[in-house]
């Protein structure tokens, strides 16, 4: 079974091209709500985030996204500490999975390139400007706080130099013949691919 990975920053439309490969029958596990899953209902990880971030964090028995969301944007540190915590169960989650592709905007912060192995690496890429406009209207945040995010994320052009293709997301580029092009390219390889 092949092993594919599609990444790129906070708000490049990665949502959106995974809908497009729905639309193909390819389903992709999500890294961000698988995550968000195990935070909230996996007893050993709510153990041990309450135990790193402190017990305001699942106060009343419910879990405080913004709670961990500040500590996170805290420090470097603070936010490797969630990482070491909740990515390799998310690692896990998706190798039980059964799935081929895996959505996830942190692929190599994360170390999941390191953790599995994937014969491919997509990276969806757009314009800061837009970026941040998605994020906006879809988080309802301030211009500071999404910039903020997509700071403390790897930047766009790192993450391309690590990937073997790139999908223009920039509501220009024809995004269906982009993904029609990559599925051919991934389902028959050259010797040179």
């Amino acid at each position: 079974m092949k092993h594919i990975a599609l990444t790129g920053g906070i708000g490049s439309g990665k949502s959106f091209v995974c809908r497009q490969l729905a639309r193909r029958g390819i389903w992709v596990y999500n890294c961000d709500i698988a995550a968000g899953w195990l935070i909230r209902e996996s007893p050993p990880i709510r153990q041990a985030l309450a135990d790193l971030v402190g017990s305001q964090l699942y106060a009343d028995g419910e879990f405080h996204k913004e709670v961990l969301s500040e500590f996170i944007l805290s420090s470097d540190a603070a936010k490797k500490a969630v990482n070491e915590i909740v990515h390799p169960a998310v690692a896990q989650d998706f190798l039980d999975s059964g799935l081929e592709w895996l959505e996830s905007a942190i692929l190599f912060e994360s170390n999941f390139h390191q953790r599995l192995h994937f014969d491919h690496i997509v990276c969806v890429t757009a314009p800061l400007d837009l970026r941040l406009r998605r994020i906006i209207g879809r988080d309802g945040l301030t211009s500071e706080k999404a910039l903020e995010w997509i700071r403390c994320q790897m930047p766009q052009e790192k993450i391309l130099k690590r990937s073997h293709f790139e999908i223009v997301n920039d509501e220009a580029a024809d995004l269906d013949a982009q993904i029609d092009t990559l599925l051919a390219t991934i389902n028959n390889p050259t010797p040179n691919n």
